[in-house]
């Protein structure tokens, strides 16, 4: 059961910090928003992977 919790935490964690723009500035999410839209998937995609190595990287060095 603790792997669950700790699943839900995680969960829990992304939430907030994906909340935290939308709260603090509505005006820049929307900027942003516009700016993502405008992307080619391919630059889409090499962000998306730099993200997932990035969390990768981060479990591996402060990971349980």
């Amino acid at each position: 059961m603790a792997g669950f919790d700790l699943l839900i935490t995680a969960v829990a964690l992304v939430l907030i910090l994906e909340g935290i723009l939308p709260f603090l500035s509505p005006a820049m999410l929307r900027r942003y928003l516009a700016q993502v839209q405008a992307m080619d998937d391919r630059s889409l995609r090499l962000g998306g992977l730099a993200a997932m190595l990035s969390g990768l990287g981060l479990l591996y060095l402060f990971g349980p």
